[in-house]
């Protein structure tokens, strides 16, 4: 990454235009991002047209009483975990009442978590639709796992949005 550029941003540019085609609007909870996939996506102009906002809950604390993560999933499946992410992106969702909610959780280093190996991150859109999970396995050190969860998230924002052209 060379100074100045933002991870993700040409993904971030395709994420808000598809968005903004589809008249959805999205909200982040993001873990180890730590509000990266808020600010890349803040990057493109017009970003507000679709950009509602994000909670960045790095503390499995804030998980539960910012996202209200339920306790008994962070206990049972640990804060680095399918359940989490899927919690996670369905409560910022409704928090910011947008047609998309993108979260992010997982281990950026230097030490495992949870019995989990650094790397080890889950992303998640919830829409309208229902909630699809991702699980990635990343490698190097923890601002290039942050960048590479970023971009992960965006990809699969892209994914999953649809502009009423492409609809069935």
């Amino acid at each position: 990454m060379t100074a100045g550029s933002t991870p993700g941003r040409d993904l971030a540019a395709s994420c808000i235009s598809r968005l903004t085609a589809a008249g959805d609007t999205v909200a982040t909870a993001e873990s180890l991002t730590a509000g990266l996939i808020s600010a890349t996506l803040a990057t493109v102009p017009g970003a507000s047209a679709a950009l509602r906002g994000g909670v960045t809950a790095y503390a499995t604390a804030a998980k539960a009483t910012v996202l209200r993560v339920p306790e008994t999933f962070l206990e049972k499946y640990g804060a680095v975990s399918e359940e989490c992410a899927r919690a996670m992106a369905e409560a910022v969702r409704g928090l910011f009442d947008a047609s998309w909610g993108i979260s992010a959780t997982g281990v950026a280093g230097p030490e495992r978590q949870e019995g989990r190996d650094v790397g080890t991150v889950f992303v998640a859109a919830a829409g309208p639709d229902g909630t699809e999970v991702v699980e990635v396995a990343l490698s190097g050190g923890r601002n290039e796992i942050r960048s590479d969860a970023t971009k992960a998230a965006l990809k699969l924002l892209l994914a999953v949005v649809t502009t009423p052209s492409e609809q069935p």
